[in-house]
């Protein structure tokens, strides 16, 4: 053998990759984990500071350059536009993204209580209940029930 391995070595280094490969890919788990459904209600995270910027800024570009088709465009010109400003012109923005940030925490806190104390199952809104309870309360009176009238004759 000129400059090879000997076969001792190829089984070693064999062994190791042989190993290797039943840790990996060996046994697959019972339960596959992935990511949880997402919630439709859930509210969504407000903009930052940048993309309420860029709200205004796609306006204007738009009015500027009719013919431009090109989102990623539109993306550079609003980064580069963006760097290019003071704090002083990002502070109506930036309070802007505030405001949102915490009305987004205020629905957030509601849609928690609301999972945590409801549980999430029962999803009825209130006038199916009040509609559900009004039929109850005539039963218990007796004035809607017509199967009653029927059997005594």
């Amino acid at each position: 053998m000129k400059g090879g391995r000997s076969k001792a070595e190829t089984k070693k280094a064999d062994a190791k990759l042989s190993v290797k490969k039943g840790a990996a890919g060996g046994k697959k788990p019972a339960v596959k984990k992935g990511k949880a459904a997402k919630d439709p209600n859930k509210p969504k995270r407000p903009a930052s500071a940048f993309f309420v910027f860029m709200e205004d800024f796609r306006k204007t570009y738009k009015e500027k350059h009719p013919n431009n088709k090109s989102v990623s465009a539109v993306g550079k010109a609003g980064g580069e536009k963006w760097k290019s400003m003071t704090e002083a012109e990002k502070a109506p923005y930036v309070a802007k993204a505030e405001k949102r940030k915490s009305d987004y925490e205020v629905t957030l806190k509601a849609y928690n209580k609301k999972l945590n104390d409801g549980g999430g199952a029962d999803d009825e809104s209130d006038k199916s209940k009040s509609e559900v309870n009004d039929e109850d309360d005539e039963d218990e009176d007796g004035s809607a029930d017509d199967d009653e009238d029927e059997d005594d004759e």
